[in-house]
C-alpha cells in the first residue's frame, strides 16, 4: 500500500462565530468548537485513508482562552499517527479577532478514528510519509501519548477491580473536597 505525506490530507476549517454558538455565558460553546474539531478530524482522516472514518476517541480537548462571538475561528488539522486502521488527527484551533486582528490559540487535541469499507468492517490505511523532523516528533509523540494513555487504562482497571474503602482511602481522601457518609455505617 502507498503511503500518503502529512500535506497531502492537511485541512483547514474557518467558521464565523454567530449568536447561535453562544452559551449562557456569552462564549462559543465548548460543545460547538468540538462539533467542529470532529469535523475538520473526519475531512482530514478520510483524505488520507481515502475511506469513511468515524471518531472513536477524543484526547486531551483543553479550553486555553474562551471563544467570542463575531471571531473567525480556524481548524488546523493533520494526520499525526497511523496505526493498522486507525487515525491520529491533531488539530489546532486559532481564533482571530478579525476587528483587532488579534489571534488566539484556543484549543489543541487528538482525535483518534478508524477507516471503514462500505459494510462498515474496518480497513487498513495507507502509512504516513513523514517529510520533516516536525512530522517525525508528531508521529513519534502520538505513540507515546497512545502507550501512556493504554498503561494509565490498565492501572485504573486493576485500581476499580482491586479497589477496598479502607483506612489508607480514607486518609488519602482526608484533605479532600469530600464526605464520606455511607448508608451502612463503615
Amino acid at each position: 500500500m502507498e503511503g500518503q505525506a502529512v500535506s497531502y490530507s492537511k485541512t483547514v476549517i474557518t467558521e464565523l462565530m454567530i449568536p447561535s454558538y453562544a452559551n449562557f455565558g456569552g462564549k462559543i460553546h465548548g460543545g460547538t468548537l468540538l462539533s467542529l474539531m470532529d469535523k475538520v478530524a473526519y475531512a482530514c482522516a478520510s483524505k488520507h485513508a481515502r475511506a469513511y472514518c468515524v471518531t472513536v476517541a477524543v484526547g486531551g480537548v483543553n479550553f486555553l482562552q474562551p471563544v467570542e462571538v463575531g471571531e473567525l475561528v480556524s481548524m488546523l488539522a493533520s494526520v499525526n499517527y497511523v496505526g493498522r486502521t486507525s487515525l491520529v488527527v491533531g488539530i489546532k484551533v486559532i481564533a482571530e479577532n478579525v476587528q483587532t486582528g488579534v489571534v488566539k490559540h484556543t484549543n489543541t487535541s487528538y482525535f483518534t478514528l478508524v477507516a471503514k469499507d462500505d459494510s462498515g468492517k474496518l480497513i487498513e490505511v495507507p502509512p504516513l510519509i513523514l517529510e520533516s523532523e516536525e512530522d517525525v516528533r508528531r508521529f513519534h509523540s502520538a505513540g507515546r501519548r497512545h502507550r501512556l494513555r493504554s498503561e494509565l487504562f490498565r492501572a485504573m482497571e486493576v485500581h476499580r477491580e482491586e479497589f477496598k474503602l479502607n483506612e489508607q482511602v480514607r486518609a488519602d481522601l482526608a484533605d479532600e473536597r469530600c464526605i464520606i457518609r455511607l448508608d451502612n455505617n463503615e
